[in-house]
């Protein structure tokens, strides 16, 4: 459970995601992240180097190590079960027709 309560933290799993291809220093990955607070990329990189799935290099950066790389490996699984899940539901919502409203909104009074 320890890992699910790291994982689940917010931002964890994309920090994480940013690095699977290469080492990235702290402003590029904090752009890669969608201009997240330098606090929060901050307190998550250095989570992520406690459980061991990060170093910092001074001169290259942040980069996954052995472990973070083999955690992304097992969850390749799970991105594969996800896709084909989220596929699976866009082809069973049926398709919106004309003059249909989104869930929550009333006809105004007096329109047509």
């Amino acid at each position: 459970m320890a890992l699910l309560d790291l994982l689940g933290r917010r931002w964890m799993l994309r920090v994480l995601w940013e690095l699977r291809t290469k080492s990235l220093g702290f402003r590029a990955l904090q752009d890669a992240c969608d201009r997240m607070s330098s606090s929060v990329l901050s307190d998550r990189l250095a989570e992520l180097d406690e459980a061991g799935l990060v170093t910092a290099d001074p001169g290259a950066g942040y980069a996954l190590t052995r472990r973070g790389r083999q955690l992304l490996d097992a969850l390749e699984p799970l991105d594969a079960w996800s896709k084909a899940w989220a596929q699976d539901i866009a082809d069973t919502r049926p398709a919106p027709r004309d003059g249909d409203r989104p869930e929550g909104v009333r006809r105004q009074p007096g329109a047509g």
